[in-house]
């Protein structure tokens, strides 16, 4: 019939009569924008606990690592402390040489010579040191009987706690030219040596110093990270075949590898800083020439010296050059498909 009608559906009727309410959830939120998120007001109001408990952490940070980058402006100046008492005052009446103490900087052979030490030392430490927690943690983690795991970390922590004049000391007991080795070849009929004094293996004893102290420590976090690895995978992987090393190829370091990249990245940034304290005892034993680092370089300059303005220079070239290698390495974990220190 020509005049007939359709009958409608339910659903479409209950369409066309039930009007969009305008705080609906599809429709844009009076608080915030169309996507429904809170608004910035919201959200302080929502975790204002929380911000206030990181707020003595924030200005903690603000006070003692932002405030102090206020007085790099010294290395653009002839900076005299003795002016006044107040080092606000000295700042505002040393005269300005603008870049004439980079200029010396680019110009000064022990400049370089630090800059070349700092470097080999950083290849030698991300070289012989980086992995070492690495192999440590997946050999902790292959112990089974938990009493022993307990007393392996308990042993490779502990000297981690030492001080660096302690380490030193035990060094020197044993490879020094009155030390064990020592008098062990001589009882053989051998000259005895001092490693701790000779500058070709300076940076590798520097390396095996830190290796020694600190590569326990650092497979905490690495044992976290296997920690979150599910019991399920390994047992897939030992089900379709694999020995403990295709377990160890195909389900461990892949979980490692996050952490891995993230700790590379901060070992890069922090590459132009290789250990004040250690390599300022033992520099005089064997010369500026083998152990003077940009830390040391800066501090004889400045401490030492009592050349502030040529110091700041020398430490405020370091940070950029620090920043620079982070930024670089941050980018190629980003090309890896790793998270980094921050996200794209």
């Amino acid at each position: 019939m020509s005049n007939s009608t359709v009958p409608r559906t339910s659903t479409e009727a209950e369409t066309k009569k039930t009007p969009v309410a305008s705080g609906d959830a599809t429709g844009p939120q009076k608080g915030g924008p169309s996507t429904g998120k809170p608004s910035l007001r919201l959200r302080f109001r929502r975790d204002r606990a929380l911000l206030l408990m990181t707020l003595p952490a924030v200005l903690l940070v603000l006070l003692f690592n932002y405030v102090p980058i206020l007085g790099n402006v010294v290395a653009f100046q002839e900076y005299d402390p003795y002016l006044s008492d107040n080092g606000v005052v000295s700042i505002l009446h040393s005269p300005w040489v603008g870049l004439e103490n980079f200029q010396r900087i680019f110009e000064d052979s022990a400049f370089w010579n630090s800059v070349r030490n700092t470097l080999v030392l950083f290849v030698l430490q991300l070289v012989l040191y980086f992995p070492v927690p690495i192999l440590l943690a997946l050999l902790i983690n292959s112990v089974v009987r938990p009493r022993v795991r307990a007393i392996a970390q308990a042993v490779l922590y502990l000297p981690h706690f030492f001080s660096w004049v302690l380490v030193i000391a035990v060094f020197q007991q044993l490879l020094g030219g009155a030390g064990l080795l020592s008098q062990l070849l001589r009882d053989h009929g051998y000259d005895g040596l001092s490693l701790m004094t000779d500058p070709d293996t300076f940076k590798f004893l520097v390396t095996a110093q830190s290796v020694w102290k600190d590569a326990g420590w650092g497979i905490i976090v690495f044992l976290a990270a296997l920690a979150s690895v599910s019991p399920d995978l390994y047992e897939a992987a030992a089900m379709d075949g694999a020995n403990r090393w295709r377990r160890i190829w195909h389900v461990t370091l892949p979980a490692l590898r996050p952490v891995i990249a993230l700790l590379l990245v901060l070992r890069v940034g922090d590459a132009l800083t290789v250990g004040f304290e250690q390599i300022l005892l033992q520099r005089d034993a064997v010369g500026p020439g083998a152990a003077e680092v940009l830390d040391t370089f800066v501090w004889w300059n400045g401490v030492r010296n009592q050349d502030f303005g040529y110091a700041a220079a020398a430490g405020l070239v370091k940070g950029v050059i620090s920043l620079g290698l982070v930024l670089i390495a941050n980018k190629v974990a980003h090309l890896m498909g790793e998270q980094g220190v921050y996200k794209k």
